[in-house]
């Protein structure tokens, strides 16, 4: 909402309502995976009317929000089609197309969460059609940007940050909405599916977890990034809880659908080995949001400048949440779900924050920026 009316209202730092079209770029986006990894998060509390309402609020929100941002970003495309091309030799600015299918995920993920209660078991094909357009579009981002690392794009070590994985990770995101999906399709879907979703899984978090090394040696090195990155930290965290919730929710479901279908021999094996990955990853996790905390406490004890990278501080967080409530209700171990809880609750209030300086930023026209453009 506060977007739109940014889009429509003339912007003091823009020469016309137009411009917030030419200077439109995939990192707004990241609000959208913001926006939607909260109300998964509040959707994990279903006992509790008040904050599942919200979550829905929010995934409705959320909805209009991304349509918004795609006819902005695909406007930009068609009328300002030579500058928006630029992103693909971008360094920087390309990694944020990874945002737009993480996004969209987000949106399926809420459809399974809220939708059916709301909407019934009719969202059930949209989400089911709109998984198989995520799939393609982090497929396309998570190879086709790489590619363009390799061709096109000017990178070193010392410029490396966390924003490396953006484009990488969207993969496993939508193997987790196909975690999320499959128990709501029939025996030959649920199989294509589950096969998918560990393929897409295996597309991302090998590569994350080597980029992730070479991270860690880069600052060690070279030390931290400048303050305008400095909610980059939290990116390192995104792939790993990410596949560790993938895993969890694959490992629910897919003994069942490999007896299903032929395979009971492996439901075991299969189910097992997902559990432990999962419960591996959830703990490499708990080291990166140490880490990510203690660096934001060194940042912010000098003037970090706001800017979109701030979402950076909600998606890892919220989908560290989630993934540490989904493990709460397998393990009994009541301090998991203590912790959960606390993670919601920080969640929540990082949003409020960042959501409220996105609205002042936008309304102003501050944030309308495509570095691809500089030499324009």
């Amino acid at each position: 909402m506060s977007i739109a009316v940014a889009a429509i209202r003339p912007l003091s730092r823009l020469a016309s309502p137009a411009d917030a079209v030419r200077f439109f770029t995939p990192n707004w986006f990241a609000a959208t995976m913001g926006t939607g990894i909260l109300a998964i998060a509040l959707g994990q509390f279903p006992d509790l009317p008040l904050l599942f309402a919200a979550g829905t609020v929010l995934w409705l929100f959320n909805i209009a929000l991304f349509t918004l941002f795609t006819a902005l970003y695909a406007t930009r495309w068609v009328t300002h089609f030579s500058g928006a091309k630029r992103i693909l030799a971008h360094s920087s600015m390309s990694m944020s197309l990874g945002c737009i299918p993480m996004g969209l995920a987000t949106l399926i993920n809420g459809a399974l969460l809220f939708g059916l209660p709301t909407f019934g078991t009719a969202i059930i094909p949209v989400a089911h059609a709109l998984w198989w357009l995520d799939a393609a579009l982090a497929l396309a981002c998570g190879i086709g940007v790489p590619f363009m690392m390799f061709t096109r794009q000017s990178h070193s070590p010392q410029q490396m940050t966390a924003i490396w994985l953006l484009p990488i990770v969207a993969a496993e995101v939508t193997a987790a909405s196909g975690g999320l999906l499959v128990p709501h399709l029939g025996p030959a879907d649920q199989l294509t599916i589950t096969l998918l979703s560990y393929c897409l899984w295996a597309c991302s978090v090998p590569l994350a977890l080597g980029l992730l090394v070479v991270l860690v040696v880069r600052m060690i090195v070279h030390n931290l990034p400048d303050a305008n990155m400095a909610s980059s930290c939290w990116l390192a965290l995104g792939p790993i809880a990410t596949g560790a919730l993938g895993m969890l929710l694959l490992a629910e479901h897919v003994p069942q659908v490999l007896e299903a279908n032929g395979l009971g021999a492996y439901a075991g094996a299969v189910g097992g080995a997902s559990f432990l990955i999962a419960v591996l990853l959830w703990g490499y996790s708990l080291w990166w949001l140490g880490m990510a905390g203690l660096i934001t406490l060194r940042y912010f004890r000098g003037d970090v400048p706001f800017n979109l990278g701030w979402w950076a501080f909600t998606f890892p967080l919220g989908v560290y949440a989630v993934t540490t409530l989904k493990l709460a209700h397998i393990v009994p171990f009541a301090p998991l779900m203590v912790f959960g809880n606390v993670l919601v609750g920080a969640l929540a209030l990082v949003w409020l924050i960042v959501a409220s300086r996105t609205f002042s930023g936008a309304w102003r026209g501050d944030l309308f920026s495509a570095p691809c453009l500089v030499d324009d």
